[in-house]
């Protein structure tokens, strides 16, 4: 059986992430404290025993879920066998890269922590907000956004999730009213998310010059196996593309839908691992290919159970 891993994204912290992981395994005590000196601080520490108020901030996050996936990696690279894809969600897609041999554990660390600054900063130029739209077709949220948006606003289908759950992403106003839409055409639930910035719109665009900066000053190797691009859905085999959609993701709709569609088209019989804190991916996969083998490697006793 082949594997094809996905990593998640923002959304899968806790206080307490990967401290059981470091508890009982050399290689995740080794992968945090390659993180923390890649970051100059103790990133593990406010993991582990918080607060929660900072570990929420985005450019803790993202390098929080980062080294909490390649810990897991790190344990369980030898039992994985034959892996022919991977993916990951928005950020995941750092974790990705590292899986595939393209960038190191303390490069992706540092250039997750400067794409969460960059976030953050772009959210302060141009205040955003999100919504999570529940029980309504992708294409109607679309439509939705497109109405909703004008020379006061715009408002864009951001995070693609599940044929029925979008994240809508943009200027305030324009995001109230596109929730309004989307609830008079049939959706069951609007959800306002707690965010600093409207992620994966246009909105994001001040922090493009800088992540670039940041992308090209590191080593990127040739991916050893593809990884699927959240901004086209499609597999990528080359650093110099893997460099530019990494840029492009952050302001184009997180597509992983079509991404997971792929993966599975690509690989009809594969196992779906998805390795890091949460199973979110887990269960959208569920909904988006029926049928597909799935699993989780999050906690240290189900990294145990798998390589027994």
């Amino acid at each position: 059986m082949v594997t094809v891993l996905v990593f998640p994204g923002q959304g899968a912290q806790k206080v307490g992430m990967g401290k059981d992981l470091a508890e009982r395994f050399p290689a995740a005590r080794d992968t945090f404290r390659a993180v923390d000196e890649a970051l100059g601080a103790p990133l593990s520490r406010l993991m582990w025993d918080g607060p929660e108020s900072e570990l929420t901030l985005t450019h803790n996050t993202q390098p929080a879920i980062l080294a909490h996936s390649a810990a897991v990696l790190a344990i369980v690279r030898e039992a994985l066998g034959a892996v022919v894809l991977a993916a990951g969600h928005s950020l995941g897609e750092y974790s990705a890269y590292i899986a595939a041999g393209s960038l190191s554990v303390a490069d992706a660390a540092r250039l997750v922590r400067r794409r969460g600054e960059l976030m953050l900063e772009a959210g302060h130029q141009r205040p955003g907000a999100r919504s999570a739209v529940l029980g309504l077709e992708t294409e109607a949220v679309a439509v939705c956004c497109a109405e909703a948006s004008g020379a006061d606003g715009v408002a864009v289908a951001a995070n693609l999730n599940a044929p029925d759950q979008t994240v809508i992403s943009g200027d305030p106003e324009a995001v109230v009213v596109a929730g309004e839409r989307c609830k008079a055409a049939g959706a069951k639930r609007v959800l306002p998310l707690k965010v600093s910035g409207a992620f994966h719109s246009p909105l994001m665009a001040p922090a493009v010059p800088g992540l670039r900066a940041a992308l090209d000053a590191v080593a990127f190797a040739e991916p050893a196996y593809p990884v699927i691009a959240n901004a086209t859905a499609a597999p990528v085999g080359t650093a110099e593309e893997a460099r530019a959609l990494l840029v492009d993701q952050l302001t184009a709709p997180v597509r992983w839908v079509d991404c997971m569609r792929t993966a599975a088209r690509l690989h009809p019989d594969a196992r779906f691992v998805e390795a890091g804190p949460g199973s979110v991916l887990t269960g959208l996969l569920k909904r988006i290919v029926p049928g597909a083998a799935g699993m989780t490697l999050g906690t240290a006793d189900e990294v145990e159970r798998f390589i027994a």
